[in-house]
């Protein structure tokens, strides 16, 4: 099982399908576009932050009960990060810190009963995609989402620019898992074929290197 992680516009989706496709295996998608909370959650964040969080856990958990039936599984977002997004949230006064620390608490409490499901495991292996907040920003703006755009709400940057920043921090301390950083400015995988085959060498070295130990 495979999970990427990175902040929005990362090319976290694309890559999975690309990945999946390569590995033929079977893709999961976080659910974004038929998220009932997800428009909530940007029109009124204080209000609604705690349910979107909570609605992220279960249906990620519902992914990973299904990823684990089949091989070769690829996850376009990892569960581990979303206690960072909610931190933010909280740091920007989108949350509690209470409400924070009671996600933390649940999810640890969930892991610590998946980890003991025999056919449940922790990533074989985690791949960060990381992309500047220039290119971060222009992918936000291109694929359109209203509820996602700057011009709508001018207070998304500061949130968007927190966000990418803290990734860099979460990824040095990640340590569930193997894992791999992409750098997305420099090898767009989505557009250029070059830059694709390229990732997906490093992701088949990581893998070999994985399947070793």
């Amino acid at each position: 099982m495979i999970v990427l992680a990175g902040t929005i516009g990362a090319g976290k989706t694309s890559l999975t399908e690309i990945l999946a496709e390569h590995l033929g295996g079977q893709a999961y998608y976080e659910s974004v576009d038929n998220n009932p909370i997800l428009p909530l959650f940007y029109q009124d964040p204080k209000k609604y932050s705690f349910l979107l969080q909570i609605y992220f856990l279960n249906t990620r958990l519902d992914q990973i009960h299904e990823a684990q039936k089949h091989e070769n599984s690829v996850l376009d977002r990892s569960i581990f990060e979303d206690a960072l997004l909610f931190q933010l949230n909280a740091d920007l006064g989108r949350a509690t810190q209470t409400e924070v620390d009671i996600y933390k608490e649940l999810v640890n409490n969930v892991l610590e009963e998946v980890s003991e499901d025999k056919k449940t495991k922790t990533p074989d292996l985690l791949i960060h995609v990381r992309v500047s907040l220039d290119t971060m920003l222009a992918r936000i703006k291109k694929r359109g989402r209203p509820y996602e755009q700057i011009e709508q709400d001018p207070d998304l940057y500061q949130y968007y620019a927190d966000l990418n920043a803290r990734y860099d921090a979460w990824f040095d301390q990640y340590d569930r898992s193997p894992k791999l950083e992409i750098n997305g400015d420099e090898l767009n995988f989505v557009e250029d074929a070059a830059a694709k085959e390229k990732v997906l060498a490093l992701i088949d070295a990581k893998l070999a290197e994985v399947n070793q130990k």
